[in-house]
């Protein structure tokens, strides 16, 4: 694959390199991912974007870490973003998952993109008890 822009090295711009601190020192780690380095093209869109991924992503929420890294694997392996499949299986395996979680979790999407098929394929109007509208 081919970026549409070129990968920055700059390491001493003063956001870049402030959001690469952040990052290592939040993922407890030295290494910074291609994908910072091509958003550091923009030091307030690389800024933003760690911001929420942060926020999000890396600070304990209701949801475990563990899961998060799941769905946005499987929301990745939809938008066909072979980047973020990598990057966030290579996550979920730091943070626990197991070879029986991944074969059972690929099972799972592999489902629901044959179900999801299926259901566009055919136009299933929705069952009116799965509108939350609806008392039940």
């Amino acid at each position: 694959m081919v970026s549409t822009i070129k990968r920055t090295d700059d390491d001493n711009h003063p956001i870049i390199k402030e959001v690469y601190e952040d990052i290592k020192q939040s993922r407890n780690t030295t290494y910074i991912g291609n994908f910072w380095k091509y958003l550091a093209f923009d030091p307030q869109l690389l800024k933003n974007v760690w911001s929420d991924v942060k926020d999000l992503m890396v600070k304990q929420t209701i949801i475990p870490n563990k899961t998060k890294e799941m769905i946005y694997m499987a929301v990745s392996i939809t938008n066909n973003c072979s980047y973020c499949t990598h990057s966030h299986t290579a996550a979920a395996k730091k943070l626990g998952m197991t070879e029986d979680e991944y074969s059972e979790f690929l099972n799972i999407v592999a489902l629901a993109a044959k179900t999801n098929q299926l259901v566009n394929s055919i136009q299933v109007p929705v069952d009116e008890i799965f509108d939350e509208d609806i008392e039940k």
